[in-house]
């Protein structure tokens, strides 16, 4: 940066979810996850660059008693640079996002009512998500401020996996407005200066079905994670209150584990991962499965899609008497999961991500910078991910006679184990940085 240069005003856009600056709730329900993970840790980093004046973070204000308080709170300063503002737009309530379209429009007028009253314009936008896209679109097209896009997953590509999966296109349209959706995000790739991407497939084979696919406008971002936070085991972990929170359903609590961390979405496949284990006898005599589906008190409280999903679960495991071999803690908190990769290695575990499509797979490096092989989906990111950290296996996530083959050529073969995770450790330093995310 040149003394003639002014630091920049970034404004990060991401509509849904809960985002707040600490105790991010993941795993609550469909749309608090990854993103918003994603979202609240690049903010950190951007704000911490010498060449960055001010980051805001914009999401939309709830205002419900069903959730907490802070997400009703108009402004929350989290440093002296960065700042999550939230914008008025609908029904107070918190609604998940295939039900924000029509609240769109509202949001783009309290945005630039708000940026109005500021003394400085952003200098550039950077939208997350469809929704968040069609928002930034609007605005760049009102101001002239560019706008960066980061799509975390593609609709077109979702309607395809769905359909595979099963469901009916009227389903598809009914429960995830789907047409809505991808005309977002057509406009959104016809209006950003650039897309990030999380991988060079995604751009080849995802966005290259848009209509309005520009791959000279489109960057590999890879994300990053943190290496400090995300480590190998020390040899106490089957002493921590973490391994009795995973373990305390098991019959035999200190077998390997096989474990897998997703929200308790259809489209993570977690059900597939419990009949490809269910199917095999000696992947059950090997090795324990635990399966973090977010965070539950009562089943019957859940949104519909969640419930769907637990009641799924829990009857594959009964159909397959897996009672004491696989375990679905109800709590944890995002502290606790640093630890439950450290366990899950400390027992010579696996890693599994079964979702029918993974734009990316942050916790595949959670999991490699913890030492773990994984196994996984062999659609998107996690191509990207194994290519570079030779540390596992890709599989069909529908087929689970592939899985658990995958899974007991790693859990028999101590030294295929042991070889593919000094290969992840090493990959993930090489190549995977969440300090590194922002200067890229």
């Amino acid at each position: 940066m040149t003394d003639s240069e002014k630091p920049l005003y970034l404004a990060l856009i991401s509509v849904h979810g809960l985002i707040r600056g600490h105790n991010l709730e993941l795993g609550r329900d469909a749309d608090t996850g990854g993103q918003t993970l994603y979202v609240l840790e690049l903010a950190q980093a951007l704000a911490e660059r010498e060449d960055v004046d001010r980051v805001d973070l914009i999401t939309r204000q709830v205002v419900d008693s069903t959730v907490d308080a802070d997400y009703a709170e108009l402004m929350e300063q989290i440093s002296t640079k960065l700042r999550i503002i939230r914008i008025t737009a609908g029904p107070d309530e918190y609604l998940p996002k295939e039900q924000l379209w029509d609240h769109l429009p509202t949001f783009v007028d309290q945005l630039y009512d708000y940026f109005r009253h500021q003394e400085r314009w952003p200098d550039i936008f950077h939208s997350h998500y469809a929704d968040a896209g069609w928002v930034g679109a609007r605005l760049a097209q009102l101001t002239g401020i560019p706008l960066i896009h980061t799509g975390h997953s593609l609709g077109r590509v979702k309607r395809r996996r769905l359909l595979a999966a099963g469901l009916s296109r009227e389903d598809i349209e009914n429960h995830y407005n789907m047409t809505r959706r991808i005309e977002a995000e057509e406009l959104t790739l016809a209006t950003a200066e650039r897309v990030i991407t999380s991988t060079q497939q995604e751009i080849e084979e995802q966005y290259e079905i848009y209509d309005y696919y520009q791959p000279k406008q489109m960057r590999v971002v890879p994300p990053g994670t943190n290496l400090e936070l995300f480590t190998t085991p020390t040899g106490k972990e089957l002493d921590l209150p973490q391994f009795t929170l995973l373990t305390r359903h098991l019959r035999n609590p200190r077998r390997p584990i096989i474990f897998a961390l997703s929200r308790p979405d259809k489209r993570k496949n977690i059900t597939k991962l419990i009949e490809a284990y269910g199917e095999s006898k000696t992947l059950q005599d090997l090795a324990n499965l635990v399966i973090i589906a977010g965070n539950r008190e009562d089943i019957d409280d859940l949104d519909d899609g969640a419930r769907d999903v637990f009641y799924e679960l829990l009857a594959t495991v009964d159909r397959y008497d897996l009672y004491g071999k696989v375990a679905i803690p109800k709590q944890h908190r995002r502290d606790d999961v640093p630890y439950f990769y450290r366990i899950v290695a400390a027992v010579k575990g696996v890693f599994v991500n079964p979702a029918l499509t993974e734009p990316f797979g942050l916790t595949l490096i959670e999991a490699a910078a913890s030492g773990l092989p994984i196994v996984a989906t062999r659609d998107g990111g996690p191509r990207d991910i194994i290519g570079n950290c030779n540390n596992g296996f890709l599989v069909d996530p529908l087929d689970p006679q592939e899985i658990a083959d995958k899974l007991l050529q790693i859990l028999q073969d101590n030294q295929c184990w042991q070889s593919l995770s000094q290969h992840g450790l090493k990959g993930v330093r090489e190549h995977y940085s969440w300090q590194a995310h922002a200067d890229r």
